[in-house]
């Protein structure tokens, strides 16, 4: 056995990597005492699936045995049988009748001739009675893998004693070759397995486990677009990806665009096997498939293949081909199949096929990308046929195919042509940016680097390398001074490197005002070298900026940046004015129409294909969800845009901070706490002040719903902290202002509390934040609760229930009626949480639903006190504080604990500090110290 099977499977990642459901399926399975049988095709990773669980139940048997069996030894009888019982067969068959034993000794050992048709009833019940005199002395499991190439005869035996095996307690853990989505082969097999044996079926990887598994394997240097066709090219088969990722790494040159993967010997000979039995012209016509984007037989017969039907009806019998009587198209069995045959093909083949296709396809892109793979060297109509292909493309929403064919274009324009080759591999890397191809269009602007003189060329590839930066923009901080250096003094070129510079200041200072001067002052340079776009850009910056800051010049530079003329290009952009406006509206609470704003964005972004933006705006639109209490399509929401962010790498901080917002409200706390903390992890990797402000939010609020104010406090403290350091004054940016004050009180830091309150609702007054204004009430109500004002709180409460309610913030309503709720105690009885409920119900606020039920178990598992009047008139308590003294009452009346955090809306936690407190005040040690002391004075 090979060592690195022979580790723990819990400390081996990389074997279950995206197994996780069905390895919980295995486990449940096998733990119950059953028996598994893992299915799938060839590479799909059964046989490391089956060796990790083999060494995770390994401990709990007594005794395993094992047997894989190969196609090359199927033909030999009992092989596999031997293989299982040959270690123990000294032990066992002294156990065993004497006609058994004979008859298994000489099945197994070769001695004398046995065979099913001579000794075929002992050599059943041998092999049953073996099983049981193993189990007899403890559990037993049988692990085959391979089964398909089982010889018939242990089959046979194996499945007889199997389905007789009753309660014994022997399990069978097996695994099987079998090929289609939906094949039933593995049917037959489980005759050799228990008859409860659960079949799993094993499934393609997605492509971000794909890319997990490539990275896990020493593969994590390839760029996100080569993943991305790894996993299409492999089908999601985790042995053909890492087989694609090695050849690739051992290749001194990458693929050229447009063309296939290199696909290495070994997975030719895998896949091809059959290629042979083939004739000359089936293989030219299945080469002409490989080649097109979407082949079809009235593509084949155009393209010059006249007998293409019957040559794809003779590969689709060998298998080489899907058959599907109801689809037009040419469909391979698996796309490693197109791959190994174009890459088996010689090069003047190839240029053949595609020559071919280059007349015969319909689509104007089709036909100008096989004109440049069937073309060798520069050729100026070539290249401008490919430079409208992919301005084609980018209008229909396809800036990755943009970006391949601008790279053809590239490599056949002349040296001396007009545009450059130079200029032509940048428009190339801007496509590939809005596909989210980050990687690519950072490689194609080094490489530009490396070669162009022109200072427009090189101010343009610099910009593209920080712009592919993204909130990792630090590591990209030396290289200003050259981009300004190249720009000398053109108001153009100094505008573009002006606004990157005012996202430096805001992401790596942290600077809000220097970002601001940034941005205004490449709008001013913009403008005066009549480049709309970017001042357009450089404007909505501004306004962003100044929103944020609360600064009285926000609405302005909004309304400057919408004037026409626009770009359409800016309009739709996630750092356009779109974007700036639809902030201004979410902040001031005008949730319909941010919605509607978000949506026709949202909208855009897809037609044009621009993967980060995509991402921007499905947070955008998760974001206004969730402040409309729509708990669960915001989490929805939420969680496609982790996804997309995930699986391009674009915009990963920001979407797990609004995820685990998402997931606080209405999923999964502690999947919550988890993101938040990720979130958090990154900002502070990335020196991303910004958003470490925004990760620390999330995470202050994921604490507070899952019980851990004093982790709440912390965090907050750190944000509010941050963010008078960057200027930040507005508070309907973060809206963490009401959770840190209501985690102050829960702690009991009442004063510190109002502190937070006052300071939040001087801004909010002043900028009119309408529902921030009644969040902080909320808060506020919960403090003078604290400080002993029961009924200015209830009636604080209500009001800021109703206001929230009529601005439509359904979660932070319902957060009011809770808490008014528990305000009023056990006075009204459990009704009074119906209200929040039903409230909680509708946003669909899981967690906080959770807390509802928490409170109610509360009052029914405590009995009901009356609340005491005020001590005040009791002169040995007038040392104490407001909240010290509610307590002490509290106490006097015999409530645990439990119930008087839940009566002041604070934690057992603080209860007891406030008890010590008042223990040390008072010169007492206990509880009943405080009753005594009471009575004492109630007595004179």
């Amino acid at each position: 056995m090979r060592r690195d099977f022979q580790e723990s499977a819990r400390c081996r990642s990389d074997l279950v990597i995206g197994r996780e459901e069905v390895c919980a399926a295995a486990r449940a399975q096998l733990a119950s005492g059953g028996s598994v049988l893992l299915h799938g095709p060839a590479g799909i990773g059964k046989s490391t699936i089956l060796r990790a669980l083999a060494e995770e139940y390994a401990s709990t048997a007594h005794i395993v045995l094992r047997c894989s069996a190969t196609e090359s030894e199927s033909h030999l009888p009992f092989l596999a049988l031997a293989d299982l019982l040959g270690l123990v067969l000294d032990d066992v068959c002294p156990r065993l009748p004497a006609a058994q034993r004979t008859a298994l000794e000489s099945a197994l050992t070769g001695r004398g001739e046995s065979t099913l048709q001579r000794d075929g009833l002992a050599l059943r019940l041998a092999v049953l009675s073996a099983l049981r005199a193993l189990a007899a002395r403890g559990p037993v499991l049988i692990v085959a893998d391979d089964l398909q190439w089982l010889d018939p005869a242990s089959a046979e035996l194996l499945g007889f004693a199997a389905r007789r095996l009753g309660g014994t307690p022997v399990q069978l853990l097996c695994a099987v070759r079998t090929e289609g989505q939906d094949s039933q082969e593995y049917d037959r097999h489980l005759r050799s397995c228990p008859p409860d044996t659960l079949a799993v079926r094993l499934g393609p990887l997605s492509h971000t486990r794909i890319a997990e598994l490539l990275g896990h394997r020493g593969h994590g240097a390839l760029s996100r677009s080569t993943v991305r066709e790894v996993h299409r090219t492999s089908g999601g088969n985790p042995l053909f990806a890492l087989e694609l990722g090695r050849a690739l790494a051992e290749s001194p040159t990458p693929p050229r665009p447009g063309e296939p993967l290199p696909v290495p010997t070994s997975l030719r000979a895998l896949v091809l096997s059959r290629l042979d039995m083939l004739s000359v012209e089936a293989r030219r016509t299945l080469l002409v498939a490989s080649a097109g984007a979407r082949p079809t037989p009235a593509l084949l017969h155009a393209a010059g293949r006249e007998n293409a039907e019957a040559e794809c009806a003779q590969a689709a019998e060998l298998g080489l081909l899907a058959t599907e009587s109801d689809a037009p198209a040419v469909r391979f069995a698996h796309p490693l199949i197109s791959a190994a045959l174009y890459a088996e093909a010689p090069a003047q083949e190839r240029r053949a096929a595609h020559a071919a296709l280059s007349t015969a396809a319909s689509d104007p892109i089709e036909r100008a990308r096989h004109l440049a793979l069937a073309t060798t060297g520069a050729d100026p109509e070539v290249a401008a046929r490919l430079a409208e292909a992919a301005a084609l493309a980018r209008d229909r929403g396809a800036p990755s195919v943009a970006a391949q064919l601008g790279l053809l274009a590239a490599r056949h324009t002349p040296v001396d042509g007009v545009p450059s080759p130079e200029e032509r591999r940048l428009g190339a890397a801007e496509d590939a940016i809005t596909a989210g191809e980050v990687d690519l269009a950072r490689d194609i602007a080094r490489e530009v680097l490396k070669r162009a003189s022109v200072p427009a060329e090189r101010v343009r590839a610099w910009i593209i390398v920080i712009d592919t930066a993204g909130h990792t923009m630090a590591e990209v901080d030396a290289l200003f001074p050259q981009a300004l250096a190249d720009a000398g003094d053109d108001p153009r070129l100094l505008a573009l490197v002006h606004y990157q510079l005012g996202w430096r200041a805001l992401i790596v200072e942290g600077d809000f005002t220097a970002a601001r001067d940034a941005a205004a002052h490449a709008a001013e340079l913009a403008a005066r070298s009549k480049d709309r776009r970017t001042e357009l850009l450089a404007l909505a910056f501004q306004a962003q900026t100044e929103t944020l800051m609360g600064h009285p010049e926000a609405p302005r530079t909004i309304k400057r940046a919408l004037r026409e003329p626009q770009d359409p290009r800016v309009a739709w952009h996630h750092n356009g004015a779109g974007s700036a406006r639809f902030r201004w509206l979410v902040m001031g609470d005008q949730l319909a129409e941010a919605r509607a704003t978000v949506t026709g964005l949202l909208r855009e972004v897809r037609r044009h294909g621009s993967v980060e933006s995509e991402v921007h705006f499905l947070r955008g639109l998760a974001e206004t969800e969730l402040r409309a209490g729509h708990c669960g399509r915001a989490l929805d929401l939420a969680r496609d845009s982790l996804k997309l962010a995930r699986d391009s790498g674009i915009g990963e901080t920001a979407s797990a901070m609004l995820t685990s917002l998402a997931e606080a409200s209405g999923g999964d706390v502690d999947r919550a706490l988890t993101l938040a903390r990720e979130a958090v992890e990154h900002a502070e990797e990335d020196g991303d002040q910004m958003y470490l402000s925004r990760a620390l939010g999330a995470l202050g609020y994921a604490q507070l719903v899952a019980g851990d104010p004093a982790g709440t406090v912390r965090s907050l403290r750190r944000v509010r902290s941050l963010e008078l350091g960057l200027g930040i004054t507005d508070p309907a940016r973060g809206r963490w202002q009401g959770d840190l004050a209501e985690a102050l009180v829960r702690i009991g830091e009442p004063a510190e509390a109002q502190d937070v309150i006052d300071s939040a609702r001087e801004h909010a007054l002043r900028l009119g934040r309408e529902s921030v204004l009644a969040v902080l009430d909320r808060s506020e109500a919960l403090v003078r609760a604290a400080q002993g004002a029961g009924e200015a709180a209830l009636d604080r409460l209500r009001s800021a229930q109703d206001r929230l309610g009529k601005l439509g913030y359904g979660l932070e309503e319902a957060r009011a009626a809770f808490a008014l709720a528990r305000l009023r105690g056990r006075r009204p009885g459990p009704a009074a949480y119906d209200e929040a409920t039903r409230m909680f119900r509708r946003c669909r606020a899981l967690p906080w639903l959770r807390q509802v039920d928490e409170a109610l178990t509360t009052l029914e598992a405590e009995p009901a006190r009356t609340v005491p009047a005020a001590l005040d008139a009791l002169d040995v308590l007038d040392v104490l504080a407001a909240m010290e003294r509610q307590v002490a009452a509290l106490v006097m009346e015999g409530a645990t604990n439990r119930e008087i955090a839940a009566r002041l809306f604070i934690s057992v936690k603080t209860v007891e500090a406030t008890l010590t407190r008042v223990y040390r005040k008072l010169g007492i040690r206990s509880r009943v110290d405080i009753v005594r002391l009471a009575a004492g004075r109630r007595a004179r």
